[in-house]
């Protein structure tokens, strides 16, 4: 179970996350919501290492993440997608999820050049590569250089990677930002499969109202950096409190005049 507990961060006189408790337990996919400015990504910033707290811990299965670094977490079980792509670029494609495989390999990490003379004798590790390219219908571009890539097999690349890591926790910010209208179901089809595996816990900040109402299990809304709303979609979309900050639309007064 991944929890922040009073999580906080100040940027001068400025509060951008503003004491956030939150659980998020295995087998649910929690979306979090909120307008332009809220805190949704600064949020995911902080779980994940890339910004330092003011106040507050992140903890994953009891175990304290405050203080550590980005690499740190993901080997503790944190993987995170950005809005923007996070790949080598001069690299191929499977050579991209290989070295994400290979991170995953006790005591293997990643040691300069020696990693590229160890390939050829860790079959298992592009069997495993190509399972996974396999998952996201990119087997056919294996060889292609990643900056030739398109920006929605960027994207699925992401995941790929993200895959190969096998983290307990998947963390995608706006996963299909910048996307096509025929490309965005692809990232979505591979949520909808990671979500199948009830041992993982699933992040998701998303605009896309369809998207978060179809996918998530539980929506968190942030608004000015404060948690406001917190419950199953339903019942958070209709709240006045989200009508407000999150659609802009004031909540009706009964029996006040036309």
């Amino acid at each position: 179970m991944l929890e922040t507990k009073d999580l906080t961060i100040r940027f001068g006189g400025h509060v951008a996350v503003n004491a956030v408790s939150c659980t998020f337990a295995p087998g649910t996919l929690t979306a979090i919501v909120g307008p332009n400015g809220a805190g949704k990504t600064t949020y995911f910033n902080l779980i994940s290492g890339q910004l330092k707290a003011s106040a507050g811990e992140v903890l994953l299965n009891g175990h304290n993440l405050t203080g550590q670094s980005p690499s740190a977490r993901t080997r503790a079980g944190l993987g995170r997608a950005f809005q923007l792509t996070n790949l080598f670029p001069n690299l191929s494609v499977l050579e991209n999820v290989r070295l994400a495989v290979q991170a995953t390999q006790g005591g293997a990490h990643l040691r300069g050049l020696n990693l590229w003379s160890i390939w050829s004798d860790h079959r298992a590790l592009t069997d495993r590569a190509h399972a996974i390219l396999e998952t996201v219908a990119m087997r056919g571009k294996q060889d292609q250089t990643v900056s030739s890539l398109p920006h929605g097999d960027q994207r699925k690349l992401e995941v790929a990677l993200l895959m190969a890591l096998d983290p307990a926790v998947y963390m995608f910010d706006e996963p299909t930002a910048g996307m096509s209208h025929d490309e965005a179901p692809v990232i979505l089809n591979l949520i909808r499969a990671l979500k199948k595996d009830k041992t993982k816990t699933i992040l998701l900040v998303e605009h896309k109202m369809d998207v978060v109402r179809e996918l998530a299990d539980r929506i968190i809304v942030l608004h000015n950096g404060t948690l406001v709303a917190d419950g199953d979609p339903a019942t958070v979309i209709a709240s006045p409190v989200v009508q407000e900050a999150y659609l802009g639309v004031a909540p009706t007064v009964e029996g006040a005049n036309a």
